[in-house]
């Protein structure tokens, strides 16, 4: 009290109207950050892998840089003065008040449009209103439009009138016209496993679940870099060489896989791919030289992963794939011997939608600890996604009945034993 006396005496009377300002000031500032104390920011994603988009954040908004289609996703906080005052749609940014009240998906592609296991990881399926197809491989997705929760989205002329009416439509076709509430969610455009599942927090920033999208990226990560190492301590001197290929049914050819991502999996999985040893990668069946030369590749294949397309994976057996490269059951192949014949299309839904371009993609853990158990098999692991047809394993058919869950509460991601 004695050092304000002192302060305020020794003060002019000229100087009374200055204090006062100073006053008035402090008054508007204290109101001003009580308003952006009220905003709920989140916890902040760093990227540590993923390479096609970066998140930036500022008190009350945060910017998604995406390299999907050049642009800059300014996501401002609902509770901020900045929300009914800011709106952009230009050629480089978009804007969307977060978080997202409602969301729609594209979900009509040919690998499968827009994995949905990512918003079900994060417990984001009670807002999602909107589906362009019903081919969605989630079985609570499926029990969500049954139900008349999620409803299917026709695509004509009005599509822009009728998507209007949601937060964000996430997509992956940046070729379509968009309007303004369109986003580009694209996992598949990275190169790894583990860069594609950090597509989470792209996910997390728009709904204010950084938290949550961190921790099941973490625990994706370290199960992913676990069963990487356990992988690397059962290879011996040797590695078992993996042929990733499919058949082009119509053009008669048969070709390695060159996509990166797979090539990792086989890596990481403790194996080696086939294409590193030769330079050429597809062979004419209906060509005698061609088909020869692929015999003699694949006898020194221990494993073999079948990607071809099929109308009727139920129906795509061993038979199907020895006839496809013209030999017959008493051929000298490794791969027969070891009964080692493996497809990614265990989990269908529709006929022909497929949890590869979904669930998998979200949590490559699971198939990492698949691909571990084709190479080096203990017979008391189940795979996810893939089924051996050298041992006559079917498919499982996804069906709206399998969703014994509340679906508005997050998917926990089953985490395979590593040790």
């Amino acid at each position: 009290h004695q050092s304000s006396t002192v302060i305020m005496s020794s003060l002019s009377y000229g100087s009374w109207p200055l204090v006062l300002l100073l006053v008035i000031w402090c008054m508007v500032a204290r109101e001003s950050n009580g308003a952006s104390n009220n905003v709920k920011v989140g916890s902040i994603s760093k990227i540590e892998d993923a390479e096609n988009f970066h998140i930036y954040y500022g008190q009350t908004f945060k910017v998604i840089k995406n390299a999907i289609d050049g642009k800059s996703y300014l996501l401002i906080q609902n509770t901020s003065r900045m929300a009914v005052r800011t709106k952009y749609c230009t050629s480089r940014i978009k804007s969307y008040v977060i978080p997202l009240i409602n969301y729609s998906v594209d979900t009509q592609s040919s690998q499968g449009g827009i994995p949905v296991s990512f918003f079900e990881l994060l417990g984001l399926l009670g807002s999602l209103k909107g589906i362009t197809s019903e081919a969605v491989a989630s079985p609570c997705v499926l029990k969500l439009f049954e139900a008349g929760e999620v409803v299917k989205l026709d695509k004509g002329e009005k599509q822009g009138e009728v998507l209007s009416q949601f937060a964000a439509h996430f997509i992956s076709d940046t070729d379509q016209p968009q309007t303004c509430n369109f986003a580009n969610f694209f996992p598949l455009s990275e190169g790894t496993p583990l860069q594609r599942a950090e597509w989470i927090k792209f996910l997390g920033a728009f709904t204010n679940l950084e938290t949550k999208a961190n921790q099941v990226y973490d625990a994706v990560k370290a199960s992913y870099t676990c069963l990487t190492q356990m992988a690397a301590n059962k290879t011996k001197s040797f590695k078992p060489i993996v042929a990733w290929m499919g058949y082009d049914q119509n053009g008669c050819i048969w070709s390695f896989t060159k996509e990166s991502h797979k090539l990792k999996f086989i890596e990481d999985a403790g194996g080696e791919n086939i294409d590193k040893s030769i330079n050429k990668i597809s062979y004419n069946v209906t060509d005698p030289d061609d088909l020869e030369a692929l015999h003699a590749i694949l006898c020194t294949v221990d494993a073999v992963i079948d990607e071809t397309l099929s109308s009727d994976p139920q129906n795509y057996t061993q038979t199907t794939f020895l006839a496809n490269i013209n030999v017959d059951d008493n051929s000298c192949f490794s791969f027969l011997a070891n009964q080692s014949i493996w497809r990614y299309d265990k989990r269908v839904s529709k006929g022909t939608t497929l949890d590869w371009y979904d669930g998998a993609i979200s949590q490559p853990n699971l198939v990492l600890a698949d691909i571990v158990e084709a190479l080096f098999p203990t017979g008391n692991y189940t795979t996810t996604y893939f089924r051996n047809i050298a041992k006559g394993e079917g498919v499982i058919t996804i069906s709206a009945d399998m969703c014994d869950r509340d679906a508005s509460l997050p998917l926990v991601p089953p985490v395979p034993a590593c040790g």
